[in-house]
Formats: C-alpha cells, sequence, structure tokens
C-alpha cells in the first residue's frame, strides 16, 4: 500500500465497520432500505440502546443517515459513503494480496535455494 492510499483511508469509517454488530446493521439496512432503532434492535436481538448507540458511530462515520419519522429516526445507508468504504477495502484488500504474493515468492526462492 503506497503512502497515498494509506492517508486516504479513514480509521473512524474502518473503526465502525470493525464491530461485527454494525456490520450486521449495516447488512439489515441494505437489505430492507431504511430502518428505526427499534426495528433493527428486534432484527438484531439487542436493547434499542445498543442499536442507538451502533446507529451514532454508523451516523458518524456517514455510514448511515437520520430523518426524522414521527417520535423515531429512520435510517437509511448512505451510498456515497457506504462506496467510499467500499472502494477502500478493495484497495487494502488488493495491497494485501500483493504483499501476499510478494511473499510466496521469497518463501519459494529460499525453498528453492535450500533444495539445490
Amino acid at each position: 500500500m503506497n503512502a497515498a492510499t494509506i492517508d486516504a483511508v479513514d480509521d473512524d469509517l474502518w473503526s465502525a465497520i470493525g464491530d461485527p454488530t454494525r456490520r450486521r446493521m449495516l447488512d439489515a439496512l441494505l437489505i430492507d432500505g431504511a430502518g428505526t432503532a427499534t426495528t433493527l434492535g428486534h432484527r438484531l436481538a439487542i436493547t434499542r440502546q445498543g442499536t442507538a448507540k451502533h446507529l451514532g458511530v454508523l451516523e458518524r462515520a456517514g455510514l448511515v443517515r437520520a430523518t426524522p419519522a414521527g417520535r423515531e429516526k429512520r435510517y437509511r445507508i448512505d451510498d456515497a459513503q457506504f462506496a467510499r468504504a467500499v472502494a477502500q477495502l478493495s484497495s487494502v484488500g488488493s495491497a494485501w494480496d500483493a504483499r501476499l504474493r510478494r511473499i510466496k515468492r521469497i518463501a519459494e526462492a529460499i525453498q528453492q535455494a535450500q533444495n539445490d
């Protein structure tokens, strides 16, 4: 990964999607299109307060946007930020794939040298 890629990686974004519960919330929102803390909490079998906390993290990272819906907020995926997250994951994945290929070549060269 080059310096530009490292600088472009958003730590808040990675922290937000690093939590399994928040990833399940994102999955639910992608499937359903939208949800409230109450509906997501029921779906994921966690408290409404826990759900609201996780949604706050996702909102601060820009992955979800909230709009008022009566006494609650309705959360939706922010398509632009989600696309940015996917691009970052893809970039980092490609960089690690390249590193692993280099490590494999080095290991194969060492093995070949030991066999000769």
